[in-house]
């Protein structure tokens, strides 16, 4: 995979939702030109939440509609550690401060849960969309305007009351094996990019003759092509069980042809 790929991917992810949503409004991300754009390579040991924010920077810092003020300034209380804010940006054009804080995400979506701001957990159960959406209004947000905050930001000669709040909220869902009514709204459907099944489901005949590949999790945001190391469906079988056996959600990578990729979940639970 070509480092370009990973910040064409980015890109490419749209936001879980679009405008104003549960109190929070989405960061409109800028147009970048990747043709004059040389990205610096990023750290193989990095988190996959520490990379995207470094491909984030990088993809601001080459726009020229933002200037950034901040990037990953910690919040301190004397020795402790509150928080982190991840971007203050300013707008070129109208010189508004913009506070945005940075998140991309992968959600199963859950239907036996009524409400689809609830359905959207993580594959291991770890975590959860609504979860996350109140941390960032009521926590990161928040932060700016403690004490603390406005400290930070004043040695910086930023006025903490002139911000705006904002979020960048990308994320990757997956829907149900076999189902296609979901609803959705107000989430972004278009973050739907392949589904999630059990052992069970995949253990017929729709999937043994097809190969596979199981992407680390620096790869999860990339999109499958030819060039991976494919490898057979007994083979990925083994690898997919020992997974489960772990407590892991794998996600897999499917090739059904040379044209043709489908990207899913196995979950252990």
């Amino acid at each position: 995979m070509t480092l370009i790929k990973q910040y064409q991917s980015f890109l490419n992810t749209p936001p879980i939702w679009t405008n104003e949503q549960f109190g929070i409004e989405q960061f409109n991300f800028p147009v970048v030109d990747l043709e004059s754009f040389s990205p610096a390579p990023i750290p193989y040991n990095l988190r996959l939440g520490h990379q995207m924010e470094l491909i984030c920077k990088q993809l601001l810092a080459h726009s020229s509609q933002f200037e950034i003020l901040v990037y990953n300034l910690p919040i301190r209380e004397g020795k402790q550690t509150l928080g982190e804010i991840d971007f203050i940006l300013k707008d070129a054009t109208t010189k508004q401060v913009i506070h945005v804080e940075l998140t991309y995400k992968f959600y199963i979506i859950n239907p036996d849960i009524t409400e689809p701001i609830h359905q959207l957990i993580g594959p291991n159960k770890s975590d959860a969309f609504f979860m996350k959406m109140e941390k960032i209004k009521n926590k990161q947000f928040a932060l700016l305007h403690s004490e603390a905050g406005t400290a930070a930001l004043s040695s910086l000669n930023i006025d903490a009351s002139n911000l705006q709040h904002k979020t960048c909220f990308k994320a990757q869902l997956f829907k149900p094996y076999k189902t296609d009514k979901l609803y959705l709204e107000p989430l972004n459907k278009n973050c739907i990019v392949g589904y999630w099944l059990r052992l069970k489901e995949f253990t017929t005949d729709a999937f043994t003759t097809c190969q596979f590949y199981i992407p680390n999790k620096k790869e999860w945001a990339l999109t499958p092509d030819l060039t991976l190391g494919w490898i057979s469906y007994t083979d990925i079988l083994l690898g997919i069980k020992l997974q489960l056996t772990k407590q892991r959600s794998p996600l897999v990578w499917m090739k059904k042809n040379d044209m043709e990729f489908e990207k899913f979940f196995v979950v252990w639970w």
